[in-house]
């Protein structure tokens, strides 16, 4: 572990760039799902300040202040290295910081410890993972899973690949780390960073992973279990607290993330240009801007954001409900793309 400051830095006067305010046609606002699940979609959501241009837009999550935090990689146009982007809930621009996550930023957790929320993001090029104040501040730092049998060195003495991609956090505060895209594997830790145990690894069997690529804490039940993406291998699996294999969860093709609303259905951006809703009893009710039946979402990602079919997801890479149970989705895209669907 080590500790380290981050750095603030609010974007100065100057217009915002308003992006996506009304539809590039003029027409209204996509409306997408059916019944009590009905979301008007609005893309490109929140008043980007012309110095930051999104990259892949990776993370997203809300503060209890109503604060939405996107973390992204950076484009390589964008003036600012500033990888946190916060809105309040409205899309007004509020701050920005996290020039050291540039090019890594992927894994966004929020979690309320005490009175206080902390941060926990995943960063996949320098294969860390950082706890922070809602300002940026460093906590503490966890890298290399050198105490883990599981990442021994290879013969040639050179290290297995690590990874992080995302990560959940238990009751007692364990913290349990998937290393996406590295071995596959979940290395453990407790609330102080004492590695723990590590469990998984690549397979197909029950209990093996293939990018364990998102990780939450499920406790909606009589007993708190982990819900792993375990995307390669194109399902969710889910494992109690000590690692062992539960069940499998069918009905999404590239889960990438979770999050539960307060009723407790679970939102699932799938890589493959869709959004599921589960109810609570992990049971698709619908596949929101579904696309997958075009199979050109690995293209058209790399394209500029008017190749973008509104109503329609390219690459949901994370989602998360707010307080209200609304859903903002932001995607796996060069250019970045933030949207809100807000619940109608």
């Amino acid at each position: 572990m080590s500790t380290r400051r981050g750095f603030l830095f609010a974007v100065g006067a100057g217009a915002p760039l308003i992006l996506g305010a009304a539809n590039k046609s003029g027409s209204a606002k996509p409306v997408l799902g059916s019944g009590e699940y009905t979301y008007e979609a609005t893309h490109d959501w929140g008043d980007l300040p012309p110095q930051i241009k999104y990259g892949n837009t990776h993370g997203v999550c809300e503060d209890s202040h109503g604060h939405i935090y996107i973390h992204h990689t950076v484009n390589a146009a964008s003036e600012s290295s500033d990888s946190m982007v916060v809105f309040d809930s409205k899309g007004k621009f509020v701050k920005s910081w996290g020039k050291e996550f540039k090019g890594g930023a992927h894994g966004l957790h929020i979690r309320k410890e005490g009175s206080t929320e902390f941060l926990y993001l995943c960063d996949t090029q320098r294969g860390l993972v950082v706890k922070t104040t809602l300002d940026g501040e460093e906590v503490f730092t966890l890298g290399y899973p050198d105490a883990s049998d599981a990442y021994k060195p290879n013969a040639d003495g050179s290290k297995k690949k690590y990874s992080p991609t995302n990560l959940a956090i238990a009751p007692n505060g364990d913290i349990y780390v998937g290393d996406g895209y590295g071995s596959s594997f979940v290395n453990v830790y407790n609330k102080d960073g004492k590695y723990l145990r590590t469990f998984g690894g690549v397979g197909k069997d029950p209990g093996q992973l293939n990018c364990p690529h998102g990780i939450i804490l499920d406790s909606r039940g009589p007993e708190p279990i982990l819900m792993i993406a375990d995307r390669a291998n194109h399902r969710i699996q889910t494992f109690n607290l000590a690692g062992e294999h539960i069940a499998f969860i069918e009905g999404t093709n590239l889960p990438c993330y979770f999050s539960f609303s307060k009723r407790g259905e679970t939102v699932v951006p799938d890589l493959g240009a869709r959004v599921t809703l589960l109810d609570r009893n992990n049971k698709v009710i619908e596949h929101l801007g579904d696309d997958s039946a075009a199979h050109t979402w690995e293209q058209t990602r790399k394209l500029d954001r008017s190749a973008f079919q509104p109503g329609k997801f390219v690459c949901p890479h994370g989602a998360s409900f707010d307080h209200q149970g609304n859903v903002f989705v932001v995607e796996w895209v060069e250019v970045g793309r933030v949207t809100k669907l807000r619940k109608v």
